[in-house]
């Protein structure tokens, strides 16, 4: 928890041990954390150094130093410094840090794109190679803050599928707002259901369509990656990462076509189902956005109270409505009471 704070597993546990006592020695502190006394009594100094823990004085005492307490004949006993007091000014530099960060990072990408000499690289680059394929996929996926827009069909080539779900994972746990059409030849490797069970458990969105027109990535409707011929490249895995541009508009539009005409994949005991074609109808997280709406709650509520973006909310509402092929939400009220959906 506190190595983004810049202490080390050791470190930490040697801080977290003191947290929970007011003072306490080396020796005390060897035995709760099971560290070897040397290397105890080396960050506990360290700590000191750095303000983060104090040596604890008795009254009247006059000792400051622990050096002094064991010439004394008695242990030097640490406390810790408020963890408001120490803590802020690193959390501070941690925050100016990322923001010089992102600075440098903005005007990097800017100028990258403005490069004369790479007129062509700013819109589309050409990766070749199993290594940079899947690095360029892993980068698309973990970059995203906002959105992920994925086609997935037949077997990996060069980004394998447990990596592909480790990255998957990673934007979950972040509030990504995952969505994946699979078309139906996917489903048919070993334990990809099982791995698709889990990631719907895990907040994925995942549709069934019979046939998709190819593989593809699309991060924060920013950049985009597809793949290309094989054998334009030698038998090598290869692709093409797409940035802002005509281009990726009209990927994101295709991508959404194929979401509208897909079908819901959801878990069941065994595995995963696809919603039949003749039983169109709202799925659990669509009628939970459902009764919000229909309780006069905006859309900006509804997705506060679910924990889930204003896209989510509002592209759940826009299928509602094509189901109930309603032009209003007072239509898709009534539409909703009649067909008994709530």
């Amino acid at each position: 928890m506190l190595q983004a704070l810049g202490l080390g597993p050791a470190e930490e546990a040697v801080y977290t041990a003191l947290l929970a006592r007011p003072t306490a020695s080396a020796q005390d502190l060897v035995r709760q954390t099971g560290l070897d006394e040397a290397e105890t009594t080396r960050i506990v100094l360290d700590l000191t150094t750095r303000g983060l823990v104090a040596v604890a004085t008795e009254a009247g005492s006059g000792v400051s130093d622990p050096a002094d307490c064991v010439a004394g004949g008695r242990p030097a006993r640490y406390r810790l410094t408020p963890p408001s007091v120490a803590l802020a000014p690193i959390l501070v530099e941690q925050r100016n840090a990322l923001h010089r960060a992102e600075t440098a990072f903005s005007m990097l990408t800017e100028q990258y794109r403005s490069t004369a000499a790479h007129p062509a690289g700013s819109v589309v680059e050409v990766v070749v190679g199993v290594e940079q394929v899947a690095h360029r996929f892993h980068q698309l996926q973990r970059g995203a803050q906002r959105e992920l827009l994925v086609f997935l069909v037949g077997a990996p080539t060069a980004v394998q599928r447990d990596d592909a779900d480790v990255s998957e994972s990673s934007a979950l746990d972040r509030g990504v707002d995952f969505r994946v059409v699979a078309a139906k030849d996917y489903l048919d490797g070993p334990d990809v259901a099982r791995d698709v069970k889990a990631g719907i458990a895990a907040g994925l969105e995942v549709r069934l369509a019979d046939s998709l027109p190819l593989k593809m990535v699309v991060s924060d409707r920013e950049r985009a990656m597809v793949p290309l011929d094989m054998a334009d490249s030698g038998d090598e895995p290869s692709a093409i990462v797409v940035h802002r541009s005509g281009l990726l508009t009209a990927l994101v539009h295709l991508f959404e076509r194929e979401w509208a005409e897909a079908r819901p994949l959801y878990a069941t005991t065994t595995g995963v189902r696809a919603q039949p074609i003749s039983d169109q109808q709202p799925t659990e997280g669509e009628l939970e956005v459902l009764a919000l709406l229909l309780a006069g709650i905006s859309d900006r509520r509804a997705a506060s109270q679910l924990g889930l973006s204003i896209r989510t909310v509002e592209r759940r509402t826009r299928r509602l409505m094509d189901l109930a092929g309603a032009d209003s939400r007072l239509q898709l009220g009534w539409h909703a009471a009649r067909a008994g959906w709530l």
